[in-house]
């Protein structure tokens, strides 16, 4: 094959904030694919917060990107060439295929999308990994009662907002918590919670325990530090407590100290991890729950969209700084429609 693949990789590892100087653009010859190999063309490429965790060489629930090799990530692409019955060129699929304008892949890693069913980016966000895990969450550790309040972190993001719309359904008492008045407004007034506190305030604590006057059956945690703080002594007696991230931590070396977790016994608390990929059945469970609200509109989601494969890192920077609003993706190539 004649194309060329472009390839963010990462160039070191950074110290606190990464910076676009941490990576660097390699070029290459894209192979022709070999026997149940795919060769895709990558139109749309998601930016995580979990992207940071895999730039420090130390161990977690996976491996740390190597000096060199091209920055993982999960992309929406075309099929160009295919060596597997599955798949034809002109198909689009989602995959795992990193910072790439080019990839070869397994077919066995691809999941060939329905492009009627949704804007194609769609399945990167509310339809895709974060609107996944969302649901998970709540499904599997949330368990949310009507009635109960919930609280989210992270309320405009994009597992968030989603987080929210389901105890919204569930018949739950939701308040966000998000960063500035835009974020906070959009929050209320788009998303419908009943309540969101901007944790720029000076007395985070107190305008949450305000907005809380029940306290807190279940929290959704995307961020942790002093959002964490100003949550965890709100918490009710059974309260559940769902970790699937803190931002506000990723860049640190070494993690703060935490809240006292001695009253987890004497209030009964469940504080539980969320690995998404734990439970591989809830990506297409949840497209099937979701995809007819995106349709109808009944399920609202933000999208920030940087152009071009080479601003990738500075999107990245954006996401740990909280500068998007909502899911941010960049645009690498044209959607073939």
């Amino acid at each position: 094959m004649s194309a060329m693949q472009r390839s963010v990789v990462l160039r070191r590892r950074p110290v606190g904030e990464p910076t676009p100087e941490d990576f660097e653009i390699f070029e290459s010859v894209v192979p022709a694919p070999g026997p149940g190999e795919v060769v895709t063309r990558t139109i749309w490429l998601s930016i995580d917060p979990y992207m940071r965790g895999r730039l420090w060489d130390r161990p977690s629930y996976a491996a740390p990107v190597q000096i060199g090799e091209a920055m993982t990530g999960e992309t929406v692409g075309e099929v160009i060439a295919s060596a597997d019955p599955a798949f034809v060129p002109g198909d689009v699929v989602l995959g795992p295929r990193g910072w790439q304008s080019h990839c070869v892949s397994p077919a066995a890693a691809l999941t060939k999308l329905n492009r009627d069913a949704a804007p194609l980016q769609a399945f990167l966000g509310v339809l895709g990994m974060p609107g996944t895990t969302a649901y998970s969450g709540m499904k599997d550790i949330g368990q949310v009662k009507a009635g109960e309040t919930v609280v989210i972190s992270a309320a405009s993001g994009a597992v968030g907002s989603v987080a929210g719309q389901l105890a919204k359904r569930a018949g739950a008492r939701v308040v966000g918590i998000a960063g500035g008045p835009d974020k906070c407004l959009w929050v209320q007034e788009t998303l419908r919670f009943d309540d969101c506190v901007d944790h720029h305030v000076p007395n985070l604590g107190q305008a949450l325990a305000a907005a809380c006057p029940n306290g807190i059956d279940v929290y959704f945690e995307n961020v942790g530090g002093a959002v964490q703080h100003a949550v965890f002594p709100l918490l009710n007696p059974f309260g559940r407590m769902i970790m699937c991230g803190m931002i506000a931590q990723y860049n640190d070396a070494s993690p703060p100290p935490g809240p006292n977790l001695g009253t987890v016994v004497g209030k009964r608390l469940r504080i539980e991890g969320l690995i998404v990929t734990d439970k591989p059945q809830r990506a297409a469970e949840w497209r099937d729950v979701a995809s007819p609200w995106v349709k109808q509109g009944s399920l609202h989601y933000r999208e920030t969209v940087i152009d071009g494969l080479e601003n990738a890192p500075a999107a990245l920077q954006m996401v740990l700084t909280g500068g998007n609003f909502g899911k941010m993706l960049v645009r690498v190539g044209s959607d073939p429609v």
